[in-house]
């Protein structure tokens, strides 16, 4: 993970000395009991709070522990989704530390401005291919690409960046098996083709695949079923990659990126208008007349709220991008997002559902 920002880590810190505080009411007793049905001494209940403590002090200090750097000189990366947003920053941003960029964009050969504006790079190391993540004939000649490109191709490929998406809101019964399907094209089986295309050249490199999930991948919300069920699927799908290339020397990384909505613009004031009015006009008469038009304006406006909401810089995202990609030892998942997020991620899944529920629904 890539160091955090001070205010964090003071945050996180001051988060483990509350907790600690409170749970310190209670926990001396339970841990009393269990040392009495053990058969310990019940003076190790001190000992065993202090280790509990440091425990999670050191959870939120490691990131910051320097783990080594792997030589960028002669490594190439392939990142999907370059056109606009997360990828078209990492491409430029790689390319500017020393790698050689295969940048997948969907709109190469419609003349799309993400597309130009890395094409000016005129670099030997920026190359742009023209990727649709759901075209399996795409997919595999974007690799052929790679392949005849690559400085030695003895080596392989060292990275691929799966970060081709996208977002969509809607609550269940407003929402089509189409839009659910049409997601989960994108953003887990579009992750899976790219994937299974490329990973013979990452083997051979003994690489690493970068998965760019989200924090909705670990914990639901209303009115984000169709991304949330996309984004579990890239969870499960790298933890299972990462088991397995595991004897391969492959390293499998998941970023759970919270709310860049600002940063990255996926999503507008007109967006959030045009697909409710398809919600609206698609939705069927019972479920219209079940919840109501006021039910459904009152959801478009917290959608709307959202708009102007979330971390302004992508940066914290590349970083923790780049570090999966160069670290001799990076992690299995990487959260780039604002404290509350992270503190929301750790309740839901954490603690029992009728707790996370009685919090934030």
């Amino acid at each position: 993970m890539a160091p955090l920002s001070v205010f964090r880590v003071a945050l996180l810190v001051s988060f483990s000395v509350f907790l600690t505080v409170v749970l310190g009411f209670g926990l001396p007793a339970l841990l009393n009991a269990v040392m009495r049905m053990l058969g310990l001494p019940e003076t190790s209940v001190t000992e065993c709070i202090v280790v509990l403590y440091l425990g999670f002090v050191l959870y939120v200090a490691t990131p910051r522990i320097p783990r080594g750097l792997v030589e960028v000189k002669g490594k190439a990366v392939f990142i999907t989704g370059c056109d606009s947003g997360f990828g078209n920053a990492l491409a430029k941003h790689l390319h500017r530390l020393g790698f050689t960029v295969f940048a997948g964009c969907l709109l190469k050969d419609k003349g799309g401005e993400g597309a130009k504006e890395l094409e000016e790079f005129h670099s030997d190391r920026m190359r742009v291919v023209q990727l649709d993540v759901c075209s399996e004939e795409q997919v595999n000649q974007a690799v052929e690409y790679i392949k005849d490109n690559l400085e030695d191709s003895e080596r392989g490929l060292w990275a691929v960046v799966n970060n081709a998406g996208v977002s969509t809101f809607g609550e269940v019964e407003f929402t089509s098996m189409d839009t659910y399907k049409q997601v989960s094209e994108v953003n887990l089986w579009g992750t899976i083709r790219v994937t299974k295309a490329v990973l013979p050249l990452i083997r051979r490199a003994k690489g690493r695949v970068v998965n760019l999930a989200s924090m909705y991948g670990r914990m639901g919300n209303v009115m984000r079923s169709p991304y949330c069920v996309s984004k579990y699927g890239v969870e499960a799908f790298s933890d299972c990659l990462r088991y397995e290339m595991k004897t391969w020397g492959v390293k499998v990384s998941i970023i759970e990126p919270g709310n860049f909505i600002v940063a990255t613009g996926i999503l507008t004031r007109d967006i959030v208008a045009t697909t409710a009015n398809k919600l609206w006009n698609e939705a069927p008469p019972n479920v219209k007349e079940d919840y109501g038009k006021a039910h459904f304006e009152q959801h478009m406006a917290l959608m709307r709220s959202y708009c102007n909401s979330g971390q302004k810089e992508v940066a914290p995202v590349l970083d923790d991008i780049t570090d999966a990609i160069m670290s001799k030892h990076p992690y299995t998942r990487y959260n780039p997002m604002e404290p509350h997020w992270w503190i929301r991620t750790q309740v839901m899944t954490h603690l029992p559902g009728a707790i996370s529920d009685l919090l934030y629904f």
